[in-house]
């Protein structure tokens, strides 16, 4: 696999940054991993790009879930129907997208993008009920919205966090906090078996990989005290972000389609 010109450094910077909005965020910060990738960081190929993106995602993304779960915000068995019904959707869409060429499969991505920063502009009630259970009716409204989730994950090779968590909501009532928590769950294995189908067909670039790891594991250690520091500005946070992503999306497209 070609190296020449790959940025370590700023693989490790991009992985904690990463990593900081998981956490933070619950959903967005994975979208941004693969235009990191190719235009900071040096990667060529589109399609290396969003398997060795989805590899450090899932990484990062599990390395915040194990802060969320200390603190108690996880709801397990919501989460795990979610992930487990959108498993075989994230594989499905992976195989799909490694069939289409890289420069329309970004031009889609930019697409995902677009719908990610509409989507965190959406105001969204923070309550909710903190002690829901899992129920015969619940799971019949998580595992469909699970599946159609996994299949834009894998496509895309994003977490899907953007659409995880207003989904957990919407079929359980679970609070913001919970359901941003628990997402993480389903963006670990929609970000494993999004990069394992990728890797099988040589798409992952280890090296950059374990840098973008490195720097995750930072991000997310930093998570719980910038979350603090945010609670007060966090609609803000949440729009800046959001405008971030928009302008990142128009400049993918941009690059595609020249």
């Amino acid at each position: 696999m070609d190296i020449a010109g790959i940025s370590y450094p700023a693989a490790v910077i991009g992985g904690a940054v990463i990593g900081l909005l998981l956490s933070v965020f619950g959903g967005g910060g994975s979208v941004l991993a693969t235009p990191l990738l190719l235009y900071i960081v040096g990667v060529r190929d589109p399609h290396v790009a969003i398997g060795t993106s989805a590899a450090a995602v899932a990484v990062n993304a599990a390395v915040g879930l194990l802060v969320q779960a200390r603190a108690g915000r996880v709801k397990w068995p919501c989460a795990l129907v979610f992930g487990g019904a959108g498993l075989i959707g994230s594989l499905v869409g992976a195989d799909v997208a490694k069939q289409i060429d890289g420069s329309e499969l970004l031009i889609w991505f930019a697409l995902a993008m677009a719908l990610v920063g509409g989507s965190m502009l959406i105001p969204r009630k923070a309550d909710g009920d903190a002690a829901v259970r899992l129920t015969t009716a619940l799971t019949l409204k998580l595992a469909p919205v699970g599946a159609v989730t996994g299949l834009a994950a894998g496509f895309f090779g994003i977490g899907g966090g953007f659409l995880i968590v207003p989904g957990l909501m919407a079929a359980t009532g679970m609070t913001l906090a919970n359901a941003a928590a628990s997402s993480l769950v389903s963006v670990v294995v929609f970000g494993a078996a999004t990069s394992a189908s990728y890797a099988a067909s040589g798409l992952v670039n280890w090296p950059v990989f374990g840098a973008l790891v490195a720097g995750g594991a930072a991000g997310s250690a930093l998570a719980i005290p910038v979350g603090q520091i945010l609670a007060d500005r966090a609609a803000t946070a949440r729009t800046a972000f959001a405008v971030m992503v928009l302008m990142t999306a128009a400049y993918v497209a941009w690059r595609a389609l020249s």
